[in-house]
């Protein structure tokens, strides 16, 4: 078991009693969630605000954090929604002329527990050989408990497997984003934990979207009559997710256009009647590859997922719903990156194509989502 100093500031403790001496900074106290790692070396708040990160503390590998400051513009969703945030390095100053305030005023602002001056590197290689795993953030007075008194803290905490989350980070009420330009289709879009930038991409391309909460009915998808059905991105267990399941079987039975992202895809996965698995420490970072099994184009991705899709990689699959294959495969660890449905017009990725923060390379894909609408549409007017 580890020890620490008796003037120690901040203490990381892991659930296998690894331990980590460091600095407090942003809201003083104590947070637990599951230890995750981020391999982005840009984009910290996109990260912090993407609801997928829901109970989740996350350590940045990039080693300087902070130096483009915050700004209100580039939040993905109404809040910051990680448990904590373990760095390396806080940066000092903010030298981005976008700039409003800096990352610790908006942990403290918010609540957040952090702590820096670890090494980050470490304890990133710590979770990579013995995957996620609980942990709790203590500072002040309560880092100085002994540390086997930390570890049964943080081992009385909810695991992240079973955990149902979506209902917690949804938004409570339905609003429009309005198609810039002409509006060329409606979508329907289940806000699991949906990140801002994506109903943006869309109404770029002419779509106006209904953002639904993850409790939406089929009726109330079909009451905005929709050209599609879009499921975001998220938190928590795809296998405990019945209720967004139950939805996307309802869609895939009325055979709507439908486009799935990260939690998405694992939602479709299961409504196909594949099964899904905790990874052993997940997908977290903008600079993951992805091959395009049809083209065998390589895409540099954004993700941010803990769970996977169980299907094979090879050939094609029969489903309640038709015949269905894999189009895309990590190339770091062949996990399924992505589902297409042969017999009905329903694809989505493990990725995040709206970029934020991230690479481009799968923008495109929105434009694929147009696609299948556009022949949706010729289909019910011939």
């Amino acid at each position: 078991m580890s020890k620490h100093s008796k003037d120690v500031e901040a203490l990381v403790v892991l659930e296998d009693g690894r331990s980590f001496e460091g600095e407090s900074f942003g809201a003083p106290g104590i947070a637990y969630g599951e230890a995750v790692f981020s391999t982005g070396m840009t984009g910290y708040q996109e990260t912090l605000t993407d609801p997928s990160y829901r109970r989740q503390v996350v350590v940045m590998t990039a080693p300087h954090i902070g130096n483009t400051g915050w700004n209100e513009e580039d939040d993905e969703s109404r809040q910051i929604w990680v448990s904590g945030l373990v760095v390396r390095d806080l940066s000092r100053v903010e030298s981005s002329w976008r700039a409003t305030g800096t990352l610790d005023e908006a942990l403290k602002r918010q609540g957040i527990v952090a702590v820096q001056g670890i090494d980050t590197r470490a304890l990133t290689r710590h979770l990579r050989d013995r995957g996620a795993m609980r942990v709790g953030l203590f500072t002040g007075e309560e880092a100085l408990r002994p540390v086997e008194e930390l570890v049964r803290l943080v081992t009385q905490q909810p695991r992240m497997a079973g955990a149902d989350l979506a209902g917690e980070v949804t938004v409570d009420e339905a609003y429009v984003v309005p198609a810039e330009g002409e509006r060329r289709y409606t979508v329907a879009a289940i806000d699991l934990g949906i990140k801002g930038m994506t109903p943006e991409q869309m109404a770029r391309r002419g779509m106006e979207v209904h953002v639904l909460p993850a409790s939406a009915s089929i009726e109330d998808v079909l009451a905005v009559r929709p050209d599609g059905v879009f499921f975001s991105n998220g938190p928590g267990d795809p296998a405990a997710a019945d209720e967004a399941v139950a939805l996307m079987k309802a869609a895939l039975d009325r055979r709507l256009p439908v486009f799935g992202i990260c939690f998405g895809n694992q939602i479709l996965g299961r409504a196909l009647g594949f099964g899904t698995y905790k990874l052993k420490f997940g997908h977290r970072g903008i600079n993951i590859p992805v091959r395009d099994k049809q083209t065998g184009r390589i895409e540099i991705t954004a993700q941010n997922h803990g769970f996977a899709v169980d299907a094979p990689i090879e050939g094609t699959s029969s489903t309640p719903y038709g015949e269905v294959e894999v189009s895309h495969v990590c190339v770091n660890d062949d996990v399924v990156e992505g589902l297409r449905c042969l017999d009905r017009p329903a694809f989505s990725v493990q990725y995040h194509p709206e970029a934020a923060a991230g690479p481009h390379d799968a923008s495109y894909l929105f434009d694929r989502f147009a696609r299948l609408m556009n022949d949706g549409k010729g289909a019910q007017n011939a």
